[in-house]
């Protein structure tokens, strides 16, 4: 298998297949072999479905045959993270404690649209059980290691579908964000995701984390996410709290110019200990923009570390999740996830809505911040990947994952997009992520500024060793 196979965009492998110079089959079937032979190093993958995978690739490789191929993705490749309903696959969400054959025969509106534009499920990718913590590992499955090195977490919680992506198992994922859980294995993987405005993507069933948990694309290049959006962003009846449909082009809107773009950089939001080698990377990827005709300001949006409002919100909606779970089945879980949930099930109401007030003035602080500034950019993370199967660094003064992902999950509670694109790598040779932040349902305005950087920036070059072993 070449390299230059695992590292085709969606748009290239479209148009490879257009003319008849790929066929999805033996694309799909590359990739599955290196997912064979790779994986194990990784565990990206909790599903794998050879011949199911193949009788999709050949349905579509028919299409193209006939001339009729379907919609914007027609035979490519997509992985799809464990908390996805599939209609033929179980979604287990990385728990012991889900029967099987009471998720089959539903899809997730994600799902839905990417069967509508003709995509090839390639399999079911880790998750921490139910979605709740910033590493990926769980009782089911196991812990989902970085593809730039093995001995480090991929992040997660979409943490099966950002080494996947990575190591050119895949070119396109879903994954899922309620605290950074898309942005957060982006980052460490070097790769993109974007957790799209709240409401933008349809979500069914309901997250049990409420309105914190965004769907979106992990790609590793904003053009392929933008692709996603269009086809993720389609309308769909059971999200009830879905926005009005816009039908906006994320991949037209790709090419508007950068200059007159109003960026307010901040390197530590007023309160977050960033390590060296990310300031230096943040600082460097500021003066791209510049370059590209925006005008950069030193500014942070001015409120405290709302850390405690949101974990109030966010264990609440992880002893949601288990509300219904018997003692025998809470014997099954990750122990972790079981001690959050029983202090969140502590709380009061007044607690609750506490941490509401706090999170509606999050808000508002950042309406008014972007009546002045069209992004907001900081580093995705302010440290680098750590030892695999750890919630947290060695020596951290915390237990729990959110104190070392400050710049994620402020972004939750106020529902606003924010994209995760490489900037560059640390000392260790791992990689590093910028975030962009824009107003809610800039969607289009983010992904633009993303897009522009990456172009003037695309570290191309680098790439974990897996793509350079699959030429073997």
């Amino acid at each position: 298998m070449s390299k230059e196979l695992l590292t085709m965009s969606a748009q290239a492998l479209k148009a490879a297949y257009q003319t008849g110079a790929l066929s999805p089959v033996e694309v799909c079937s590359n990739l599955l072999d290196h997912i064979e032979k790779h994986d194990p190093a990784l565990n990206a993958w909790c599903l794998i479905d050879r011949d199911t995978t193949l009788q999709w690739a050949r349905e579509s490789e028919q299409r193209y045959q006939q001339g009729t191929p379907e919609g914007l993705l027609d035979g490519v490749p997509v992985a799809v993270k464990d908390v996805f309903l599939t209609p033929m696959w179980p979604t287990l969400k990385g728990s012991k404690t889900i029967d099987p054959a009471s998720t089959l025969n539903k899809r997730s509106p994600a799902v839905a649209a990417l069967e509508r534009h003709g995509y090839v499920p390639l399999g079911k990718t880790t998750t921490p059980e139910f979605g709740w913590k910033g590493i990926t590992d769980s009782p089911l499955c196991g812990p989902t290691n970085n593809p730039w090195d093995p001995s480090k977490t991929a992040g997660g919680s979409s943490g099966g579908s950002s080494a996947a992506v990575s190591a050119g198992m895949a070119p396109l994922a879903l994954g899922t964000d309620a605290g950074g859980s898309i942005r957060i294995p982006a980052s460490f993987c070097g790769i993109v995701g974007h957790k799209p405005t709240f409401s933008e993507v349809p979500h069914w069933p309901a997250s049990p984390f409420g309105t914190l948990a965004h769907a979106g694309p992990m790609t590793r290049s904003v053009a392929d996410a933008a692709l996603m959006m269009n086809v993720m962003c389609e309308a769909d009846a059971r999200d009830s709290l879905a926005a009005p449909r816009r039908h906006i082009d994320y991949l037209a809107a790709l090419d508007q110019p950068m200059k007159g773009l109003k960026i307010a950089m901040s390197t530590n939001l007023g309160y977050v200990d960033v390590d060296p080698d990310i300031e230096k990377a943040f600082k460097d990827a500021a003066r791209v923009f510049e370059d590209l005709g925006a005008t950069i300001t030193e500014a942070d949006p001015g409120f405290s570390n709302p850390l405690a409002a949101f974990s109030h919100l966010f264990y609440s909606g992880a002893a949601n999740a288990m509300r219904d779970l018997g003692e025998r089945q809470r014997s099954l879980m990750d122990p972790a996830l079981i001690e959050v949930a029983t202090k969140a099930e502590k709380l009061s109401m007044l607690d609750y809505l506490g941490a509401m007030n706090e999170r509606m003035a999050v808000s508002e602080r950042m309406a008014v911040f972007h009546t002045k500034y069209d992004l907001l950019i900081t580093p995705t993370l302010p440290l680098g990947a750590f030892d695999t199967n750890r919630e947290v660094p060695v020596d951290w003064p915390s237990t729990r994952w959110p104190t070392w992902t400050p710049f994620t999950y402020p972004f939750n509670m106020t529902g606003q997009p924010g994209l995760s694109v490489p900037c560059g790598f640390d000392s260790k040779g791992l990689p590093i992520g910028l975030q962009l932040v824009g107003a809610r349902f800039n969607d289009a305005v983010v992904m633009r500024a993303g897009h522009a950087y990456q172009q003037a920036a695309p570290l191309t070059d680098r790439r974990p060793a897996l793509f350079t072993a699959a030429q073997e």
